[in-house]
């Protein structure tokens, strides 16, 4: 995972007024924590901060640079959103250090062709992994390649960049294939489905 900078203000006006008012300004209300620190209060500018987690979801390490000097290397652990609007109204942000350990989840990236006529039903989207917090990958890549209608890939078969440990139980399904159903059983389930409610009558 690349790193991104960007910009903050200290925030001194707490409260939800406070609140109200640094979004009324374009600005992100945010808190700084972790490895002992006392948490700081901080504002972003909220179009930019959009933008990097756009790109780079909630693993995106970012240098973060305030404005009186101070600057702290964190990744977003925790993005609070209008449910409405769907605009980022406060987020938390975890101090993270080179060369630490943490763990976080990972989206997965399925590749490769199943077998002819078969159906992926993807089991998981994401893996909860344990890797360096300056190393912490993008996606994880599951190749599906030549996978036969009936099986199924599981956690202990995917392959990881090194340092990177992935924590789900080994035998956890991540992606099976299955046989398309055949158009006289899903019309047999219509006809079912359909008959139900006289029957009800």
């Amino acid at each position: 995972m690349s790193e991104v900078r960007i910009s903050a203000e200290p925030r001194t006006d707490f409260g939800k007024g406070g609140a109200r008012r640094t979004r009324r300004a374009g600005k992100v209300p945010a808190v700084v924590y972790g490895h002992g620190e006392k948490p700081r209060h901080i504002s972003l500018p909220g179009l930019e901060f959009a933008a990097v987690l756009r790109k780079g979801g909630l693993n995106q390490l970012i240098q973060v640079e305030v404005t009186d000097g101070t600057r702290e290397l964190v990744i977003p652990k925790d993005i609070q959103r209008d449910p409405l609007r769907d605009e980022i109204v406060h987020a938390d942000l975890l101090i993270v250090r080179r060369g630490e350990t943490i763990t976080t989840d990972v989206p997965i990236s399925f590749t490769g062709e199943v077998e002819k006529g078969g159906l992926v039903v993807h089991e998981l989207t994401s893996l909860n992994i344990e890797a360096e917090a300056t190393a912490i990958p993008d996606s994880i890549e599951v190749d599906l390649e030549g996978l036969a209608i009936g099986s199924q890939r599981t956690v202990a078969e995917i392959a990881v960049p090194k340092g990177v440990v992935i924590l789900n139980d080994g035998e956890q399904s991540v992606a099976t294939v299955s046989e398309p159903r055949s158009e006289a059983a899903a019309d047999s389930d219509a006809d079912e489905a359909a008959e139900a409610p006289a029957a009800a009558e």
